[in-house]
């Protein structure tokens, strides 16, 4: 084999190393094309597909960020127009229940009022009439103290109602009369 191929040689003229052989380029073009139409063909067109798929998945993921991203500007929009509404809310209910207050503070003082009123009416009532009661005991008690003294001093008993009740009734009206102009005739 060895001896072919030097032989091969001796009888060619030699080669340029610069100028490739014609052979080489056609096999190389054939090798070229058949490449070429496998990229094209079966390659190619899955890259396209891989890349297509990730674009519309980069491109998805991003819409799909933005609407989530726009809703949830939206649910916080909404969040804060519900919390202004309550705090809103809140003090409305408290300056009703400040109100309410003040007014269940006026009734009950009004109802306390009116009992405190009802009750030194009645205490003054009650100390009327019990005055009048010890005012009609101490006439009495004075009426009979004075019959019993005068009769002391007389020297007679005053037995008769009717003197009795009379010298009674003078002797409370000196008293009366002296009390109102000070104790002075």
């Amino acid at each position: 084999m060895i001896n072919l191929y030097l032989a091969a040689e001796e009888g060619a003229t030699e080669h340029n190393p610069i100028i490739p052989i014609w052979q080489e380029i056609v096999v190389g073009s054939v090798a070229f094309a058949v490449l070429c139409f496998v990229l094209i063909k079966f390659v190619f067109p899955q890259m396209e597909k891989t890349f297509q798929a990730r674009v519309e998945a980069i491109e998805g993921g991003i819409k799909r960020a933005e609407a989530a991203q726009a809703e949830a500007n939206e649910l916080l929009e909404q969040y804060r127009t519900q919390l202004a509404e309550a705090r809103t809310e809140a003090a409305r209910i408290r300056d009703e229940a400040r109100a309410d207050a003040e007014g269940i503070r006026q009734d009950v003082l009004g109802k306390a009022r009116e009992e405190s009123d009802r009750i030194i009416a009645a205490g003054n009532e009650q100390l009327a009439t019990q005055r009048e009661s010890i005012l009609r005991e101490l006439r009495s008690e004075v009426g009979t103290l004075a019959v019993d003294l005068a009769g002391k001093i007389v020297g007679e008993t005053l037995a008769d109602e009717a003197r009795t009740r009379g010298t009674v009734e003078r002797f409370i009206a000196d008293l009366d009369t002296a009390g109102t102009t000070g104790g002075r005739r």
